[in-house]
């Protein structure tokens, strides 16, 4: 029987970090045993034998770094990496990267994916020096994932933990735990269970065009007290947009609301929920500040889609087009219901 074909393509991250040489200075922070990224992508399949059985696999380093580093020059260059992969043969894709901004890439990354072979995102809580190391069982359930025929034509999908994710809902809930990744609104789409891949009925939006050029697009957090000067001060930095991180269902002080009015006048602003779950309302409130005032103040409300999510997406829009009622209508779409 004809083996898979999956390529699998390094990052960086803590998957891919161990302690620094012992060489480093003492002068070094690295030489207390703090990890660094070091170990390619070949590195971390031959530390999982079990995978010989899955697929047949090729390795590539596309960037070794911490996925705090990562822009979205780097994803350009994974995409561009990943479709000739598919083009050539692969069944299958899979990226380690650093679970810092995992969330947003693999986000940004099903914005383009426009092949049906799955590209599925792996990482690690857990350097590979440490006892209980997760590199290893997340990168086995990722390939799983990537060659199995239920997976296609699902976009971009995130496995760790046994579980499968889809990138539109996936977020990093906690700093150091194993299962750190969740879906809040939606739970994942499946999970990987003895060697199987169970996987829901989902559905894809259409991709989007790659960007034309580089947007500016700034991420607010509204706070007690807030009086809109931070938010008056970023728009007059020649930003693109604002997304900003609202109380609740889509709220500020009333202050603030003045300011975004002044804002929306010239760039677009995106009100998105800080809560880490649910979704902007729509017609709940009628209050200064409300998401029905900032509505009207032509403020765009993000719906289902968190903050870090919502820039992603003004980000991709706005670099292929300047049309503001482009923005409105994929917010609209995108943001219409937890998928």
């Amino acid at each position: 029987m004809h083996a898979p074909q999956v390529a699998v393509g390094s990052l960086g991250g803590t998957i891919a970090m161990t302690p620094a040489s012992p060489s480093a200075t003492s002068s070094d922070p690295r030489s207390s045993g703090a990890v660094v990224p070091t170990l390619g992508a070949a590195d971390l399949l031959a530390a999982v034998p079990a995978l010989a059985e899955v697929a047949a696999l090729t390795a590539t380093d596309v960037r070794t770094m911490p996925g705090a580093s990562l822009a979205e020059d780097d994803l350009r260059e994974a995409l561009v990496w990943a479709r000739t992969q598919v083009d050539a043969g692969a069944d299958g894709i899979v990226l380690t990267q650093g679970t810092d901004t995992l969330e947003e890439t693999a986000y940004l990354l099903d914005l383009w994916w426009d092949r049906e072979a799955p590209l599925v995102l792996t990482g690690a809580m857990r350097s590979a020096a440490v006892p209980g190391a997760d590199g290893p069982a997340n990168v086995l359930a990722a390939v799983r994932t990537a060659a199995a025929p239920n997976a296609r034509d699902r976009g971009v999908l995130v496995v760790l933990d046994d579980r499968v994710h889809a990138a539109s809902r996936v977020r990093k809930s906690h700093a150091t735990a194993t299962d750190a990744f969740t879906s809040p609104d939606t739970g994942p789409l499946g999970r990987v269970h003895e060697g199987r891949v169970l996987l829901r009925p989902s559905r894809r939006h259409p991709t989007l065009p790659l960007p034309a050029h580089t947007a500016r697009v700034a991420l607010l957090e509204t706070h007690l007290g807030d009086d809109g000067t931070l938010l008056r001060a970023v728009a007059e930095q020649a930003y693109d947009a604002v997304v900003l991180a609202a109380y609740g269902v889509g709220h500020v002080s009333a202050d603030v609301a003045e300011v975004v009015g002044e804002v929306q006048a010239r760039i677009p602003v995106v009100v998105a929920s800080r809560t880490g779950a649910g979704s902007t309302a729509r017609a709940t409130y009628g209050f200064p500040g409300s998401e029905t005032d900032l509505a009207r103040r032509g403020a765009l409300l993000a719906g289902w889609l968190d903050p870090r999510k919502a820039r992603v997406l003004t980000w991709a829009v706005l670099s292929y087009t300047s049309t503001p009622d482009r923005l409105a209508r994929e917010l609209a779409a995108r943001g219409e219901e937890p998928m």
